[in-house]
């Protein structure tokens, strides 16, 4: 009977550990979430919608001196492969995919090493209403990047 109880362990915990993730795992993104920078008059906003029909929909856009300087669509998606999270910024005519490399309860990283900048997208759930993000590449073995902590804020 205990050696019953301990393969029935061992099998439950190998599958919990082969599930993959799935875009619904990702329902801490949904909401309205804001940066602001006061001494640079700069707003960063993001907008996700939550998971639904294996997707998440977001735009994002950043606001300096009162003016839109730069916005763009965002999509999470299930694929064959897993999970891409897909980039059209306003400055290209092209859409980026970054491949779901690492996911947690409370973080998702996003990779795609051919791209120049970012190569690396990441959100951690933080506490209460934030949510932290952060873009970043590695160039001659440094890694830059920018950190990106925002607030939950009402969507409009």
């Amino acid at each position: 009977m205990a050696v019953a109880f301990i393969l029935s362990i061992s099998f439950s915990s190998a599958n919990a550990q082969d599930a993959k993730p799935k875009v619904e795992d990702l329902a801490f993104m949904s909401g309205c979430w804001e940066l602001n920078v006061p001494h640079r008059n700069m707003t960063i906003a993001e907008q996700w919608m939550k998971p639904l029909g294996g997707t998440l929909i977001g735009i994002g856009r950043t606001v300096v001196g009162g003016k839109t300087v730069s916005y763009e669509f965002l999509r999470i998606v299930s694929t064959e492969a897993g999970i891409d999270y897909i980039a059209k910024p306003s400055s290209s005519k092209d859409e980026t995919a970054f491949k779901l490399t690492k996911a947690t309860a409370s973080e998702v990283i996003f990779e795609n090493p051919a791209h120049d900048f970012p190569q690396r997208i990441i959100y951690k759930k933080g506490e209460a209403d934030s949510l932290f993000a952060r873009i970043e590449s590695t160039r001659n073995g440094k890694v830059s990047g920018m950190d990106i902590p925002v607030k939950r804020v009402p969507c409009h």
